[in-house]
């Protein structure tokens, strides 16, 4: 016997769910505001988005969630992090990257970084971006097994890496234990509902060319993405001439990595033959602008990137260099940055901020037709902000209000892949107590070795 859509539809809505707003932001049709409308969800896809008069008629039984005062949009998508590096958080302030780097990061992560110090940090960082709307992040970081459960089991989307690096690390010692380790966690996180995997090698100056053509490889085979540091500073710029006689993205193009597949995360040293090349290759840029305005790396040309045709997305960068994964301050930074930077008060408008932390993410991470915008037969990865504050009132301009006035302690629930796990600016499923305990006890264990600054 077959039923009509329509008789199924009215059949099972008690099991549906309205999400009544004052604003919808839906990202997808690009620059819309949608006033007293309602997302409908059900088994944790969106099914329906319609008038807020018309889904009560519709779906009669189902539950009613009432946000008046709130505008509700997709969940913010960090297109790179390292998540764990938040207990490293204010660790080395106010140094260029490669002091940072060599003097103080790198000989931390040698003594601190192992199994415990993944889970608690990666903990951390997920709380934080749960509590400021972001609903999936891209990491790129050492134990990436680790970091996948923990995403898992705290509710949110991620992807993960398979690093690559030619010296030892506390993750693998030479390049074949690093693919081999790479390959176990993509495997294992086939079962995992909401992680998928990057191949991942460090940066140019960090990877040679064997490794690297192994990536492209892998890669294609997996249909996975590439996700790679790619001229962050003038230094790696320089020192790439000097030492090959070419630029870092030429070098990767003569390797077939500059592709669709290639997230390449920075990008603040770009000529016009560059800007070009990426437009061409179909590359994804990941900015990342208040990583780059601390260490003083550089401006990323986001407006001629766009105007050239690349897919532009956001990324916090860790916690380590930013100081934070608040994603609605990175849109901030990134359309003012813009604005500057291009001599334009027109460049990167809210709307397309906020596209860049949103849908472009999700195209750049290779799931658009899961996540990034708030379309019928997506999962119901959602964020209500409340703009009822002296801060985002009066309201001429909900976008303008998300990426120009609202901050963080104005987001009030969040939900991925329709569970809710954000109420009322509180985390649903996770002991915040828990989280700040163990992040204070590795600090008061770092700080008995961390250099005086």
């Amino acid at each position: 016997m077959f039923v009509r859509c329509e008789h199924l539809v009215n059949f099972m809505n008690s099991d549906f769910r309205i999400y009544s707003s004052r604003w919808i932001v839906p990202v997808v049709p690009r620059n819309t505001v949608l006033q007293d409308h309602s997302v409908v969800v059900g088994n944790d896809k969106i099914v329906d988005i319609l008038q807020s008069t018309k889904a009560k008629d519709k779906y009669p039984e189902a539950q009613l969630i009432d946000l008046t005062d709130h505008v509700l949009m997709p969940g913010l998508i960090n297109a790179h992090t390292h998540a764990a590096m938040s207990l490293f958080r204010g660790l080395a302030d106010d140094m260029p990257l490669m002091s940072w780097l060599n003097d103080h990061i790198w000989p931390a992560e040698a003594q601190w970084v192992n199994a415990e110090f993944m889970r608690d940090g990666t903990e951390l960082a997920i709380a934080e971006m749960l509590l400021s709307g972001t609903t999936c992040f891209n990491d790129m970081y050492f134990y990436p097994d680790i970091v996948a459960r923990t995403a898992q089991d705290m509710g949110i989307r991620a992807l993960v890496s398979m690093i690559v690096l030619d010296f030892p690390s506390v993750w693998a010692t030479n390049s074949e234990e690093y693919f081999n380790k790479g390959l176990s966690v993509h495997d294992e996180v086939r079962s995992l509902s909401r992680v998928n995997t990057t191949m991942a090698p460090h940066a140019p100056y960090t990877v040679s060319d064997g490794p690297l053509e192994q990536v492209r490889t892998y890669a294609d085979e997996l249909h996975v993405p590439i996700h790679m540091h790619v001229h962050e500073t003038e230094h790696e710029v320089n020192e790439a001439l000097a030492s090959s006689g070419m630029r870092p993205l030429e070098r990767l193009n003569q390797l077939g990595l500059l592709n669709p597949r290639m997230m390449a995360v920075h990008m603040t040293q770009l000529n016009e033959e560059e800007i070009t090349l990426c437009a061409e290759q179909g590359i994804n840029v990941v900015h990342c602008p208040e990583s780059n305005l601390k260490l003083a790396s550089g401006y990323c040309p986001v407006e001629q990137l766009i105007s050239a045709g690349t897919n532009v997305c956001l990324g916090t960068d860790s916690a380590a260099s930013n100081n934070d994964l608040d994603m609605l301050g990175e849109m901030r930074s990134a359309s003012l940055v813009a604005k500057a930077t291009a001599n334009d008060a027109s460049a990167l408008p809210a709307w397309q901020a906020l596209e860049m932390a949103t849908i472009n993410g999700a195209k750049a991470l290779n799931i658009a037709n899961t996540t990034g915008s708030l379309e019928i037969g997506k999962a119901a990865d959602m964020v209500a902000i409340n703009l009822n504050n002296v801060s985002t009132q009066p309201v001429y301009n909900p976008i303008s209000h998300i990426v120009y006035s609202a901050n963080r302690s104005q987001v009030e629930h969040v939900w991925v892949d329709g569970q809710q796990r954000v109420k009322d600016g509180k985390l649903t499923n996770v002991d915040p107590k828990s989280i700040i305990s163990k992040a204070q006890t590795w600090g008061k264990k770092i700080a008995t070795t961390a250099p005086t600054l």
